[in-house]
């Protein structure tokens, strides 16, 4: 491993990160030698991710379960962190809803709050939490996961799209306001990555050709795709990378 992706020392919360695009970048950011919690709602899934990771790579990995809604989760997520691993060095904002496919018009109140608090709000939570120990050591990297959806309209996941253009806004004024401490907060922004959590988008023969067919590489995304960018971002690779919207889609939006 070279130093500039030498993750060794560091300390990472990820949410959302008991399946899909977050346990792959957990278990990426503990192979380059980060300490990682895992957190999602169901601890026994978490459980076997800390399990996996630690069967390779012994004591780098706990469990902190979450629900990214509830504000004491969060604060529950940053505490218990420190208190086990003594710091946290590194945010990645994962885990994200979305209740409702279909168009703007069709969508309750309700649905439209869920997606704006656990895709916005509760991001903004979490980094808050996380922040004052950072500026305090004058390093951090805050990595939030949005998406191509963010930079495009949608005729079914246009709720969830505005949340992901409003993520990329928090990491641009974030940056602004503690990049003088040291600390980086960026965006990823998927394309089509085959997760459960994107399942209705290419759960069909048609809807996936339809996607790939858009797609220059002719195929789509694997959260392992994602979680290189991740790495970058965490490590020293990315020392000099602030306020930025990273795209990994295989072009489709080029």
């Amino acid at each position: 491993m070279g130093e500039l992706f030498d993750l060794t020392g560091k300390v990472a919360i990820i949410t959302g990160s008991s399946r899909g695009i977050g346990r792959a970048i957990a278990e990426r950011l503990a192979e380059h030698g980060a300490r990682v919690t895992i957190s999602s709602r169901k601890a026994a899934a978490c459980q076997e991710v800390a399990d996996t990771i630690n069967a390779k790579y012994p004591g780098r990995a706990i469990v902190v379960p979450a629900n990214i809604s509830a504000k004491a989760d969060l604060q529950n997520l940053v505490d218990e962190t420190t208190a086990k691993f003594g710091k946290v060095d590194i945010v990645v904002c994962n885990a994200a809803a979305n209740p409702y496919y279909g168009p703007l018009s069709g969508i309750s109140d309700d649905q439209f709050r869920k997606v704006l608090d656990s895709n916005i709000i509760s991001q903004h939570w979490l980094i808050q939490m996380a922040l004052p120990q950072m500026i305090e050591r004058k390093d951090g990297a805050v990595i939030i996961i949005s998406s191509i959806g963010g930079i495009r309209g949608s005729d079914v996941i246009g709720a969830y799209n505005i949340s992901k253009a409003a993520d990329f806004m928090l990491a641009k004024n974030l940056a602004q306001e503690v990049g003088k401490h040291n600390i980086r907060v960026n965006c990823i922004a998927p394309g089509l990555v085959k997760t459960e959590f994107a399942r209705a988008l290419w759960d069909s023969p048609d809807a996936e050709a339809s996607s790939i067919s858009q797609n220059p590489m002719q195929r789509l995304g694997m959260p392992d795709d994602i979680a290189g960018g991740a790495v970058f971002l965490a490590s020293r690779a990315g020392s000099w990378v602030n306020g930025h919207g990273l795209v990994i889609d295989g072009g489709t939006v080029s």
